[in-house]
């Protein structure tokens, strides 16, 4: 019996009727079978239907915010780190929703402290900022600490490592929905794994996560992730993303 068989028959019936049935073959879904995905060697690893957007070689999928032309960022022994003032880059590709994982290290040298210490982000469809920061015991404001949705959602708790180690990001996202006239009928969600530990929960995105102000709603479709220059030499490694 089909899934779509299974719920027609139980708004039919009811559950009660329906747990009657005596039959275990009648509640066996067949049908359709899962695509096959063979897991990465590990579990940073890029599975068979990633999309390596960083693998270490180059930044062929990433472009400039500033001028949409070549990212500028420093790539060498298989990392690459922001060059600061040559402005944010984004992936060539644009996305809705996705798997991502990304792995970041705060500077080796402590170049400053609270939102100046090690500070990126990871813009969800160029609006939604998981914020990149060396948190390990440097304060700053909790909802722009690492792993916050910035200025929206205060991670559950505080995974960060010392800020000489890296950190892991896997992030479950799903976009916002809008309709014909342009008004979000559905909001984001998100789900971020930090260093293995659980700090978003399916948390809802109010909107774009605005430095100054209120979260905005402005209607989108799919776009480029982008990873922020905040003036620090921040580095990444490892990126790969999953369409959903």
């Amino acid at each position: 019996m089909k899934r779509a068989t299974i719920l027609l028959t139980l708004l039919v019936i009811g559950t009660s009727a329906f747990a009657q049935i005596k039959d275990p073959k009648a509640t066996e879904v067949w049908d359709p079978v899962p695509k096959k995905v063979t897991p990465g060697a590990t579990n940073s690893a890029p599975p068979s239907d990633a999309i390596v957007l960083f693998g270490g070689s180059n930044l062929n999928e990433w472009a400039s915010v500033n001028d949409k032309g070549a990212a500028k960022w420093d790539v060498a022994n298989n990392i690459m780190t922001v060059k600061p003032g040559t402005g944010n880059i984004m992936t060539n590709r644009k996305f809705g929703d996705i798997q991502l994982h990304i792995e970041w290290r705060s500077p080796l040298v402590v170049e400053s402290e609270g939102q100046g210490r090690g500070n990126s982000g990871v813009f969800l469809q160029g609006r939604y900022e998981v914020q990149v920061l060396d948190s390990y015991e440097s304060r700053t404001y909790s909802n722009g600490q690492a792993g916050a949705i910035y200025k929206q959602s205060i991670p559950l708790v505080n995974a960060t490592r010392p800020h000489d180690q890296w950190e892991t990001y896997d992030i479950i996202y799903s976009a916002p929905v809008f309709n014909e006239d342009g008004i979000k009928v559905k909001s984001a969600y998100i789900t971020v794994i930090h260093n293995g530990v659980l700090i978003q929960n399916h948390q809802e995105i109010l909107g774009t996560t605005e430095y100054i102000g209120l979260p905005k709603n402005d209607a989108h479709g799919k776009a480029s992730i982008i990873l922020q220059d905040h003036s620090n030499t921040t580095s990444f490694r490892n990126i790969w993303v999953r369409e959903l």
